[in-house]
């Protein structure tokens, strides 16, 4: 069972509930493990986050007690290979298409026989070696590394039943993504996104598969009633701009009221 998976059987049947860095930022993750989040994701598509600020991440998380998702833009050899070496619990790639894609996440991400990811014996996820037999470690470790998979376009919805049947990797549904490809961009509670969320949900739970998706909270309802098992519902950039707009409304809502107090005079 990966560790992944572990943590799902543990929730006693709720979602774990997660939140992204887009930046490098020990203080958010540390906070968001007071908090009470389960999981953080360590984006590296779209942020400028770097493999050794991912790697450090990754050892906070797990002194906090959270698991790790590092998210890199492909199945490339060496975005697969240096994201694995950072010892996160989960590694997920965007954009799949075809079978294929997840083919190559699972060659690269696998140490042979299962697969053929390079034999480097000193990294953090191999606790730089200090284990009684580096072999032993790496099998241990293709059980507890957990790959998930970003359902996001038409075109793997129109793949679906190929894409999810193979074996070895968890479902993430990108519903703004998806919401653009399927014509109804940034509607992400539009009937056809819903539908289809429903449609690959059906179709993971078919292959036993976990399923893992991000949204804002005006969609929470939607995927709770789907039983997804892992929702990301915040990053550290909607934190920081929410808490600067509420502390910005409450200080103008306050010189507002003090401006129409003065204005009024004194009461009689």
């Amino acid at each position: 069972m990966n560790r992944l998976a572990h943590a799902i059987s543990l929730a006693d049947g709720k979602p774990l509930l997660g939140a992204a860095v887009y930046f490098y930022d020990p203080i958010f993750l540390e906070i968001a493990a007071h908090l009470g989040f389960k999981v953080i994701w360590i984006e590296m598509e779209h942020a400028a986050i770097t493999f050794a600020e991912a790697a450090d991440l990754c050892r906070m998380a797990a002194g906090s007690g959270m698991l790790t998702m590092i998210r890199i833009p492909d199945a490339r050899r060496e975005s697969v290979l240096k994201a694995a070496e950072c010892g996160p619990d989960i590694i997920d790639i965007p954009m799949v298409e075809s079978p294929e894609q997840v083919a190559e996440l699972l060659r690269y991400s696998r140490f042979a026989p299962m697969g053929e990811r390079g034999f480097y014996s000193v990294s953090r996820s191999l606790k730089y070696g200090i284990v009684d037999s580096v072999t032993d470690e790496q099998q241990k470790l293709n059980g507890e590394l957990a790959l998930l998979i970003q359902i996001e376009t038409k075109e793997a919805l129109d793949n679906i039943e190929e894409i999810v049947s193979v074996p070895g990797v968890d479902i993430f549904i990108g519903p703004a993504d998806l919401a653009a490809s399927l014509g109804v961009p940034g509607q992400t509670a539009h009937p056809l996104l819903l539908e289809a969320a429903a449609q690959i949900v059906r179709v993971a739970r078919k292959h036993n598969k976990k399923v893992v998706t991000a949204c804002g909270a005006a969609d929470f309802i939607h995927w709770t009633r789907l039983g997804i098992d892992l929702l990301f519902c915040t990053n550290d950039i909607v934190c920081l701009r929410a808490g600067a707009q509420l502390a910005l409304k409450s200080a103008a809502d306050a010189i507002q009221q003090a401006r129409e107090e003065t204005a009024a005079g004194p009461k009689a």
